[in-house]
């Protein structure tokens, strides 16, 4: 697991496109047909993005959240086995499902939210 770490700058499962060991993916299509590379988008492999994945939500009021201890629950607004939203730059992109890597928690994408608010 070490290496796998050390070789991804400590981000379990990534794949890295940027040093060509692997073939990019395609991405859609151009406007003409013909099919766009992950190599294109070089430029930006460099640019920080944040990610969330949300497990759920919960509204508290302020004298509820200070009576919390450790050992408290607080209950989400989902259930258990249910999708959760992942987001990047606060965007919705995609669900998925927790999933144990060796001894990390990671996020499997089940589910590529479209640009226009649909689903894939």
């Amino acid at each position: 697991m070490a290496n796998e770490e050390d070789n991804n700058g400590g981000n379990v499962g990534l794949q890295n496109l940027s040093d060509g060991s692997a073939k990019s993916p395609d991405l859609a299509p151009r406007e003409d047909g013909q099919v766009r590379s992950a190599q294109e988008l070089e430029p930006v492999f460099d640019v920080p993005v944040r990610v969330q994945a949300v497990l759920g939500k919960s509204t508290l009021e302020v004298s509820q959240l200070l009576k919390l201890a450790p050992g408290a629950v607080i209950e989400l607004d989902r259930k258990v086995g249910e999708a959760i939203d992942i987001y990047v730059n606060n965007r919705l992109v995609a669900r998925g499902e927790v999933v144990l890597v060796e001894d990390h928690l990671g996020v499997t994408m089940t589910e590529i939210i479209k640009l226009d608010g649909g689903v894939n």
